[in-house]
């Protein structure tokens, strides 16, 4: 997993969380972070807690949703570092209701944040990868994209991320460019932990494994993918979810 000492990475959606876990893992196996946020105290929190650690980490905000905002992004990362080795699209956001009561706004604001940033980071990313004739980008979807109850819009957006994913391998691999993903499931987040007591616990009760993910278990499987290990690995999903994956979400 040092094979990504000396590269540059860029992962968005890295103040908190998983992204934050994932810009820590790489940076502190020797690669330049930059952490991308939508809040400024989010981003530069997370780059200082990197710094703090060892790392070496900066931080751009951005709505990776808006394209001018992404391409000032990118500019500004190979005007600042000359390369980018390694990205990995992380942002996302919820928003669940039964189909007969999700807005379109909510529906929009799902895709746009979950998929359509993938699609204008990834776009951008693979002119400077190709250009460079190296690139690792890694997506993250999640085990929703089989299908989730009351997520129809999220579901549909990292279903699309599986789909996208699978098409730039194909357009990219020539160039020494690998896309891949990742689709994690239940993982101890602020999120998880802000659920009820009694819904935590049915939670873990449906887990083959008995327990949740941590963010370092989903930033190990970005490790592998973000190294030269993965060379010959491409268009690939990795579902990192105690076996949820094997049975369907009613079990």
């Amino acid at each position: 997993m040092n094979e990504v000492a000396g590269r540059v990475a860029l992962v968005t959606g890295a103040g908190a969380g998983i992204g934050e876990a994932i810009a820590r893992a790489l940076a502190l196996r020797g690669a330049t972070v930059v952490v991308n946020d939508l809040e400024e105290g989010r981003a530069r929190g997370a780059s200082e807690r990197i710094t703090a650690a060892g790392g070496t980490a900066s931080y751009f905000v951005a709505d990776c949703s808006n394209g001018g905002q992404v391409e000032s992004m990118f500019d500004w990362v190979e005007d600042t570092y000359e390369r980018l080795d390694v990205l990995v699209n992380n942002a996302g956001i919820i928003r669940d209701a039964l189909v007969t009561k999700m807005t379109e706004e909510d529906w929009d604001a799902v895709l746009d944040v979950n998929l359509k940033s993938q699609f204008l980071c990834c776009r951008q990313a693979a002119s400077m990868m190709v250009e460079q004739g190296y690139g690792r980008i890694v997506n993250i979807s999640s085990r929703a994209w089989l299908g989730g109850f009351g997520q129809a819009n999220y579901s549909a957006s990292k279903g699309g991320v599986v789909s996208l994913t699978r098409a730039l391998a194909l357009e990219l691999a020539r160039h020494n460019v690998t896309v891949n993903a990742i689709a994690p499931g239940l993982v101890e987040t602020d999120m998880f932990r802000n659920f009820r007591r009694d819904v935590r616990e049915k939670l873990i009760a449906m887990q083959p494994t008995g327990r949740v993910g941590k963010p370092e278990d989903i930033a190990n499987g970005v490790l592998f993918f973000a190294s030269d290990a993965s060379s010959y690995v491409t268009g690939q999903t990795i579902h990192i979810c105690g076996g949820k994956s094997l049975s369907s979400s009613y079990q």
